[in-house]
């Protein structure tokens, strides 16, 4: 009869405090309800964006950032002329040579890459087929080789690194172009640097929607979270080294600032 009562008394004392955990955790977001680089954290379902179609041409208005013939519109991190390859069309990613950017810098744009991994695998997860495309050299929209290649969620292709995985995995066989069309939105400061309103970034990747209109927490970075720092108005897009052979090609941007 007394251990009936000391369950009852339990019962009673914790079952309310359980019951607040759980709202609590019903109403937290997933960058709270998961740590970044979560290896528990689900990975999104796999569709089939289609096969790839011809280059997709630049509107009028549009900024050419790369069009197959050479880097004439690019340096490297050091400001140099950049050392990655140019041939057929495409530029591939040089390993140990470093980031590129953009001569022209951006902030708030509509921009096209088209993207492929290496024909042939090597690695797993983020060793394979690994690079990525940055915002304002700030904010990364991951690429990665994700076609039957296990990783974390929020470091997949299309992903806004360390922050939101796709909301598919709509990858396409390695070798394959795939592309990323990006609507980004650049975060707003006061005279004090505070933040006025985030970053904001939509994303498709092969036509499909992945990033609808999300808010960013802050610049993309590996294993950490960080915070809003003032910066600049316009900046550059960079594309990363991250040693493997990605490819690119048909670049184009349309400032939406003009």
């Amino acid at each position: 009869m007394r251990k009936s009562i000391i369950a009852v008394f339990f019962l009673v004392l914790f079952c309310p405090l359980l019951q607040t955990c759980m709202q609590e955790n019903d109403t937290m977001t997933p960058q709270e309800k998961w740590k970044i680089h979560d290896p528990d954290r689900p990975l999104p379902p796999v569709v089939d964006p289609g096969p790839a179609g011809p280059l997709l041409p630049a509107p009028s208005d549009a900024v050419i950032l790369f069009d197959g013939t050479d880097l004439s519109g690019w340096v490297d991190g050091k400001g140099n002329t950049p050392r990655w390859k140019v041939e057929n069309g495409y530029m591939e990613v040089v390993g140990k040579t470093g980031s590129i950017l953009s001569g022209q810098e951006f902030g708030d744009c509509q921009l096209h890459v088209e993207w492929a991994s290496p024909e042939e695998v090597k690695g797993e997860s983020q060793g394979r087929g690994n690079s990525g495309v940055f915002l304002m050299n700030t904010y990364e929209v991951q690429v990665l080789d994700c076609y039957d290649n296990k990783t974390y969620a929020d470091g997949m292709a299309a992903a806004v690194y360390g922050q939101y995985p796709p909301a598919v995995n709509a990858c396409r066989p390695p070798g394959e172009w795939q592309s990323f069309d990006i609507i980004f939105v650049r975060p707003r400061f006061d005279e004090e640097g505070r933040v006025v309103s985030p970053a904001r970034m939509t994303v498709f990747h092969n036509g499909v929607l992945v990033q609808h209109d999300v808010e960013l927490l802050g610049p993309t970075a590996w294993k950490v979270r960080e915070k809003y720092k003032a910066h600049s108005d316009r900046l550059p897009i960079s594309f990363q080294d991250h040693g493997n052979p990605v490819r690119y090609r048909n670049i184009w941007i349309r400032d939406l600032e003009k």
